[in-house]
């Protein structure tokens, strides 16, 4: 079997090293990506337990992600139908408040050649405030709770959305628009494209 442009660009992906010295945990790229993925979903970077295991939203926002989506496991890690691409792909480190923001050197170096290749996604996903940065850039909104709350404006390409971070919890009890609203309207969406 010939092996595609991609998987070559994917095995280049997971052998960096570009911001090996400033990884706490050194580098282990966390992607997943096929030419007929239909959903995009774009993080901001593994943490400590992805890290470990080598498998993205494998912990507890993986599965408060999986439920939003009304999507179990096997759907979830279809790669021929889910591509899961972070902004950063490797554990940054911890900072005072959490996680570090993810390295600049995996946007910067490898969005460009990747994301072009996903040519039949039709629904991407922005969790957080540096994806939805980065894809949306002047037209996303001043805060996060802004930009989710105007998901409809960026659909039906884009659905920004918080990050399912237990971390979290007091913005979803602040926000019960989220649940009642986005929710369903993001699994409608996942749905969709999922047929």
């Amino acid at each position: 079997m010939k092996t595609t442009e991609l998987e070559l660009l994917l095995r280049e992906v997971r052998a960096c090293r570009l911001c090996e010295a400033q990884l706490p945990l050194g580098p282990r790229p966390v992607l997943r990506a096929s030419e007929t993925a239909r959903i995009l979903i774009v993080g901001q970077a593994p943490g400590t337990l992805v890290h470990g295991s080598g498998i993205p939203w494998s912990d507890a926002s993986g599965m408060r992600l999986r439920e939003w989506l009304h999507l179990d496991r096997d759907h979830f890690y279809n790669e021929s139908q889910v591509a899961i691409v972070p902004m950063g792909f490797c554990y940054p480190g911890r900072g005072a408040a959490g996680d570090l923001p993810p390295r600049p050197e995996c946007s910067q170096t490898w969005h460009p050649k990747l994301l072009p290749m996903l040519g039949e996604v039709k629904l991407t996903l922005l969790i957080g405030q540096y994806a939805q940065a980065y894809f949306l850039g002047e037209k996303r909104k001043k805060t996060l709770t802004d930009t989710v709350a105007a998901w409809r404006e960026y659909a039906p390409r884009f659905f920004p959305l918080p990050h399912p971070s237990p971390r979290n919890v007091g913005w979803f009890k602040h926000n019960p628009w989220f649940d009642a609203e986005v929710v369903p309207a993001l699994r409608e969406a996942v749905a969709g494209v999922m047929e």
